[in-house]
Parts: structure tokens; sequence; C-alpha cells
């Protein structure tokens, strides 16, 4: 089935309000949740600890996204020094080593083994909840002594309550969810930059 340029358009509009009410959602309820995810993440770094992220598909991508931020910064208007972060999604040789060997469920766990600390963090993007890789890593990160963390989205799923602080998109939209965490990895950003350097 087509769709004429006149119910494309259409389509847009409505796509461009639901996105914005969605947004302005995300300010109203979980403001607090973001501050303070923020300001843990600066004490992490400010304790000389460093930050892990992972997520699958497009999460994967964010993760990424979000350690580039940390690591160079979010934007010219401030120079600072590089900050520690590390994306798990990010190693193609070591996912497929460890998939191959050990299963997928396995991809981030072992990193989180061989990386991690006590005192570090681990933030899990994802916006079912439910994926047993980041349910792994999360058990392996408490075995460590680490903070745990999610971005996630719907009910949050099976990881809301595994980690110690999560932040939840309200929407069962992949697309939505996606975008919204989007925002929040910038707002994270720029908060901790805040924290850490004025």
């Amino acid at each position: 089935m087509s769709f004429s340029r006149e119910e494309r358009i259409r389509h847009i509009h409505d796509l461009a309000k639901e996105c914005a009410k969605l947004r302005h959602e995300v300010a109203e309820i979980l403001h607090g949740d973001i501050i303070d995810l923020a300001s843990q993440m600066s004490a992490v770094i400010g304790a000389g600890a460093k930050i892990l992220v992972c997520g699958n598909g497009g999460s994967a991508a964010d993760s990424s996204h979000l350690v580039g931020e940390l690591v160079v910064r979010l934007s010219a208007e401030r120079s600072r020094t590089a900050l520690p972060a590390i994306s798990l999604s990010a190693d193609s040789t070591v996912l497929t080593a460890v998939g191959n060997d050990f299963g997928f469920e396995k991809i981030f766990s072992r990193q989180v083994e061989a990386l991690g600390l006590k005192g570090d963090m681990l933030l899990a993007l994802s916006t079912s909840g439910k994926s047993v890789n980041l349910l792994s890593a999360v058990a392996a990160a408490k075995k460590k002594s680490m903070l745990t963390a999610a971005l996630l989205g719907a009910d949050g799923g099976d990881l809301v309550n595994a980690v110690e602080r999560s932040i939840v998109i309200p929407s069962d939209s992949v697309q939505r969810i996606q975008e919204e965490q989007k925002f929040i990895i910038h707002l994270l950003v720029e908060l901790v930059e805040s924290d850490l350097f004025g």
C-alpha cells in the first residue's frame, strides 16, 4: 500500500508531535533520575574509576556514541581532558571470539571480568531490558563491586530490578525510546562535564 504525498506529510507532522510530547514527558518525569545518574557518573570518574557501557543493535551504537562524547568532548565550546569510558560493544574481535567460544550471552560479561574494577560503573543501554547478555554483564559487575545502571524503555524489563539505578523512557516504541536515550546521553555528558569542569 503506497501513501500519497499529503499522507506522508501528515505522518511526518504526527510523528513530530508524538516525539515532542514524549520529550516533554521525559523532562517532566525523569529529570531527577537524569541528574542523579549524571552525579553518580561524575563521582565515579572523579574518584579515578571508569564507565563501561554496553548495548545491542542500535543500543550498541549509542553505547559507542556515549563513550565517544566522554572520551572526546560534547562540543567545541568546552575544552577539557578526556574522561575514562569504554564501549563493550565496539570491539568486533572480542565480541565474535567470546560469542564463538562462550556464547552470545557472555559477550559483555567476559569483558566486565577483564576490564571492570571495584568502583567502576557499568551502564547498560536497552529498549526492552530483557537482553540476557546485559543481565549477565550486570551480574558480573556486581561480583566485582561495580556500580550498575541502565537506560531503558517500556516497563524496564528484567534489567530495571537488576541494576541499582535506572532511567526508563515511558514508551513502547523502540524508535521513540532510542531517540530519547540519545537526548539523555547528551544531557548526561553535559551534566558530567559541568560537575567536573565547572
